[in-house]
């Protein structure tokens, strides 16, 4: 009778594992498909940057294959000297405005999400409200009322029209709150206040210790997305020395469709520079990720 059940029990366990293996298998082959989705245009960046201007258009090795003539280095001399070495000015530019934009909106995004988590205060509820509400309008809808509040401040086509709007991130505000909320207990904060510390002491000694992965993750999304931005520095500024990288590739484009072919060519150079634009980002993901797995771990002891 043991052995009976003991079979049964065996054999209802292999029919689960049978029945859950087509679903394993369909949903490793989605997300194979997903890897492969995001992994082709890197790969078609890394090898259309080890080409000329004659091996991207005509090239023997298709387009997502080397050709025999790999030429990385001659492609980088020349995105580095080309029009006096601007591409290394944009790149600098990209630089200032990402991390003193993301550094800026982290400042504000970490004093706003501790406020709203652990002070109560009138009307705390509607202002979260508001800026949920804010989180749903797009940045580019934003641009244009920018620029007029801008331009009467005499600020545009300057540094500052790009670092400033960049200091606003509702979404790094909803965020912190959130992690601050569950993260900080407030019973260590009476504690602190209870042994004589003052507010600011128990937020730089007691809660931002605290708030490490999730202040490194608001920060690491503020860079990138402010490293990305096209769009505002496009509208702010007219001197291309100002310009970021992105904003430089999108003009070096626009010149490149404009030519139609004759004279000197700037796609290799568009490739390559667009290529060397995404390194930074993935050194700092990868630098940082630790960072995360931290706040993982976390959260999954809650």
């Amino acid at each position: 009778m043991t052995a009976v059940i003991e079979s049964r029990g065996t054999l209802r366990q292999s029919n689960q594992r049978g029945a859950r293996r087509p679903s394993s298998v369909v949903s490793h082959l989605f997300l194979v498909a997903l890897i492969i989705y995001f992994l082709v245009p890197l790969w078609w960046l890394v090898v259309a940057s080890s080409k000329n201007v004659q091996g991207l258009f005509d090239g023997t090795g298709g387009a997502l294959w080397f050709d025999q003539t790999i030429d990385y280095v001659g492609n980088l001399s020349l995105l580095f000297t080309y029009n006096d070495g601007i591409y290394l000015q944009w790149m600098a530019n990209s630089a200032l405005y990402a991390i003193g934009g993301g550094v800026g909106a982290t400042v504000i995004a970490v004093l706003a999400g501790y406020g709203f988590a652990k002070f109560a205060f009138r009307g705390r509820n509607f202002t979260f409200a508001l800026l949920l509400g804010s989180v749903m309008v797009p940045a580019t809808a934003l641009v244009i009322p920018t620029f007029v509040l801008f331009s009467t401040a005499s600020l545009t086509d300057t540094m500052w029209a790009v670092i400033l709007p960049s200091f606003l991130n509702p979404f790094g505000v909803y965020l912190m709150r959130v992690y601050i909320a569950d993260a900080v207990p407030t019973e260590l904060m009476d504690a602190a206040r209870v042994d004589g510390a003052s507010e600011f002491r128990t937020f730089i000694q007691v809660a931002l210790p605290l708030m490490k992965p999730a202040v490194v993750t608001v920060l690491l999304l503020s860079v990138v997305a402010n490293w990305n931005n096209y769009f505002l520095p496009l509208v702010m500024l007219s001197n291309s020395q100002l310009f970021p990288v992105t904003t430089g590739l999108g003009l070096w484009q626009g010149l490149a469709s404009a030519n139609n072919g004759g004279g000197t060519s700037l796609w290799n150079l568009i490739i390559i520079g667009a290529l060397v634009s995404v390194i930074p980002l993935i050194i700092a993901f990868l630098s940082l990720q630790k960072y995360w797995q931290g706040g993982l771990s976390m959260g999954s002891l809650k």
